[in-house]
């Protein structure tokens, strides 16, 4: 009975060099060994698949059967398998292969697919997957390791994390372009605090900044809020007149360079914060997750809308 998993590389090796030299003697010359310790390889090799591997010729020479053959194309085979596992591993030990997942507050994911097309042009065989979230999803998927890292406002102060600025990141106070405020140099706090605020769901760092601001604006003074789940709903919902926001510049671009929603100037805006690329301060990246960073960070900001 055949024991292929008795066979080692040794003595594949040994056949190799045979079938390539011509000769156990030349073969033993080539691996630096003796003709014996050749010899007593490929009878193992030939006993472990019950096999005649070699004609041996009365003048030293050596031949592979039919058999052998086989055997040979199956080396060659794991050979190239192995040395293709080994350009693999090198390529993950330089970080230029493997699996990154970088999480994105709600707010980024305007400019983050262009960031990892970039990624992907500079890095093909690193693969980015994004994940998008609110902050606080954002937060807990760092707390739960489910993520590498992530871009986002203002660090958390749990869990403990190494953060880079990456560039600025202005509020805005948006309404619709006929909007009777529109067109004030300055609108003051009492009449901005009269308006209707549509405003992100509970955990939403836009949230947090928007509630801070009309507070201290309002000095305590009530207001109306209408809350909706998402940066495309509130800017759909100030174009059809249903109320203003304070929302990220960066968000709502495209809508004022064409004319369709304009900035409210107004005491305290635009809110000037920064973008920040984040992981945890107790967690080592791996190398892929280290080249990412430093790609990300050497850009300066230059993939945020203008």
């Amino acid at each position: 009975m055949s024991r292929p998993d008795a066979v080692t590389f040794k003595q594949l090796r040994a056949l190799s060099a045979v079938a390539a030299c011509g000769s156990i003697t030349h073969a033993a010359n080539e691996l630096g060994l003796t003709p014996p310790a050749v010899h007593t390889q490929l009878r193992q090799l030939e006993e472990n698949f019950e096999a005649k591997l070699l004609h041996r010729g009365a003048s030293g020479g050596a031949t592979l059967t039919r058999q052998g053959k086989v055997v040979l194309s199956a080396t060659q085979s794991i050979d190239a398998t192995l040395h293709a596992c080994a350009d693999h591993v090198r390529a993950l030990n330089r970080g230029m292969e493997g699996l990154v997942v970088l999480g994105i507050v709600s707010t980024g994911k305007y400019f983050a697919p262009g960031l990892v097309a970039q990624l992907q042009k500079v890095y093909p065989k690193i693969e980015v997957q994004m994940k998008v979230g609110n902050r606080d999803s954002v937060v807990a998927w760092l707390q739960n390791g489910s993520i590498d890292m992530a871009v986002m406002g203002r660090p958390p102060r749990a869990p403990a994390v190494v953060s880079i600025p990456l560039g600025p990141h202005p509020h805005v106070m948006i309404a619709p372009p006929d909007h009777p405020l529109a067109g004030l140099d300055l609108v003051p706090p009492e009449e901005l605090i009269k308006e209707t605020f549509l405003a992100r769901e509970e955990g939403s760092g836009t949230r947090i900044l928007m509630v801070r601001h009309l507070d201290r604006l309002g000095q305590g003074k009530t207001y109306t809020s209408v809350e909706m789940g998402s940066n495309e709903t509130i800017k759909q919902a100030v174009i059809a007149g249903l109320g203003i926001a304070l929302i990220s510049r960066h968000t709502v671009t495209e809508e004022l360079h064409s004319g369709r929603l304009v900035e409210l100037k107004a005491e305290g805006l635009p809110i000037l914060r920064q973008w920040f690329l984040i992981h945890r301060a107790d967690t080592e990246l791996s190398a892929a997750g280290a080249r990412v960073e430093t790609f990300i960070s050497e850009q300066h900001g230059a993939f945020l809308p203008s």
